[in-house]
């Protein structure tokens, strides 16, 4: 893999700046951001009141604990535009949720909102290896869901060539991907592996494509599937972090020097971490749920957002800003089997152990009896030999050992394992309701 390090003069300075001086700059945008959601956005003044604090409380950035949290529930109550600190002939850009578990969650842009927003993920782009005038082969999803446009937007700030082709049509990304030469691939990790198996489909050696750097992000990965990837395409393979309430992508990004965490664009978006049970900040290096304050956003400020997303706050080492861990899962995703907490990121991690195997998999929770069961569907890789009943031993051994519980696994013949072309369906729950 060719090394794909930036220039350090082409870094923006509040990049590797000081920690005194971004914890200056946090301070001062982070009063503006309380009191500009305080003096706007009425579920901010009635939260804040019921709490019994108000902006002028902030006199530190530990003060902001002091600051009641908002949760994706919030959104709903407020849908469409409650949460709105402008007039909504202000707003340029409104993206949504699809609303399939419920209310959707709206959130609105404006114009220099758009702009900072381009700016975060420019840097994220800069940092995973790619330059002006590098062709980036986007397929994030375009329309309501904020990937595609957020990283379009961002690229075309940043003086990329961008290909729109957003996801689906596998065939088709294969034959873009090596007719327009893209160096960079912006890409959920599960669909890439679709588009993995494209390439071996129409005789191609990925390894031999142009990419030099695939980003990835919108669903928790492993190292383990990074290995995987890296191997397979001959490329980089950096993680990218973003969620519509906050942002959307761009919040944080992986150096594609380092690939040891997302540093965090700390002068936009200001972490905590919390004890997900008790809702107490935590110290960096501990475990627990990530929580964002946005900084500079004037259409839909965010304060104290509970993300759900497991991760830990770590020491800044390509840039100044902290780092966070690679998500390991979600509070709310969470799998609890027999009194046993687990991850789909783990079952990931025991199937990249296994050769035999290819990458995807699904896991099923059914109640067959009075106790509940996981069944994980998986599929031989394509061109062995294996027994599928020795290797399904194996991986189920593996599980056990490593996860702690006892699995059933159902091995499937090559590509009958459900595909995704956009945000992996992980978990499928058959289990009784009620």
């Amino acid at each position: 893999m060719k090394d794909l390090t930036p220039r350090r003069e082409d870094l923006d300075p509040i990049e590797i700046a000081s920690r005194d001086e971004i914890a200056a700059l946090q301070l001062e945008r982070m009063k503006w951001s309380l009191k500009h959601a305080y003096e706007n956005v009425p579920f901010y003044r009635d939260s804040f009141d019921k709490a019994g604090v108000h902006p002028d409380d902030l006199k530190s950035l530990s003060d902001l604990a002091k600051f009641p949290f908002t949760v994706k529930q919030d959104l709903r109550d407020n849908y469409p535009f409650g949460l709105f600190a402008v007039p909504r002939e202000q707003i340029s850009r409104i993206h949504a949720s699809s609303g399939t578990t419920g209310q959707p969650t709206v959130v609105g842009y404006t114009k220099n909102d758009l702009k900072m927003w381009g700016g975060v993920v420019g840097r994220c782009l800069r940092a995973s290896g790619l330059r002006p005038g590098d062709v980036l082969h986007n397929a994030y999803g375009y329309g309501l869901f904020t990937g595609g446009l957020g990283i379009h937007g961002g690229a075309e700030q940043y003086g990329l060539t961008v290909v729109p082709v957003s996801g689906g049509m596998t065939q088709r990304q294969v034959r873009l991907i090596e007719d327009f030469g893209a160096k960079g691939m912006t890409v959920t990790p599960s669909y890439s592996l679709s588009i993995l198996d494209e390439y071996a489909a129409q005789g191609l050696d990925p390894r031999e494509s142009p990419l030099e750097v695939g980003i990835f992000g919108a669903e928790p990965w492993t190292n383990a599937m990074r290995t995987e990837i890296e191997a397979a395409f001959d490329m980089h393979a950096v993680d990218i972090y973003g969620l519509s309430e906050v942002i959307g992508p761009g919040v944080a990004n992986e150096c594609v020097e380092t690939k040891d965490g997302l540093h965090i664009w700390e002068d936009h978006f200001y972490p905590e971490i919390i004890n997900p049970e008790t809702g107490d900040v935590v110290e960096d290096g501990e475990l627990g749920e990530l929580v964002f304050t946005s900084l500079t956003k004037e259409g839909f400020p965010i304060i104290r957002y509970r993300t759900r997303d497991l991760t830990r706050l770590l020491p800044g080492t390509a840039r100044s800003m902290r780092r966070m861990e690679k998500i390991t899962g979600r509070s709310d995703d969470m799998i609890i089997l027999r009194g046993v907490n687990i991850f789909p990121t783990q079952i990931e991690e025991q199937l990249m152990e296994v050769p035999e195997l290819a990458p995807h998999f699904q896991i099923e929770l059914v109640r067959p009896g009075r106790m509940d069961e996981m069944h994980i569907h998986v599929e031989l890789a394509e061109g062995t030999s294996a027994d599928p009943t020795a290797v399904s031993h194996r991986f189920k051994g593996l599980v056990k050992s490593h996860v702690g519980v006892s699995v059933k696994v159902q091995v499937a013949t090559t590509g009958k394992v459900a595909r995704s072309e956009g945000k992996a369906v992980r978990v499928v729950d058959n289990r009784p309701k009620g």
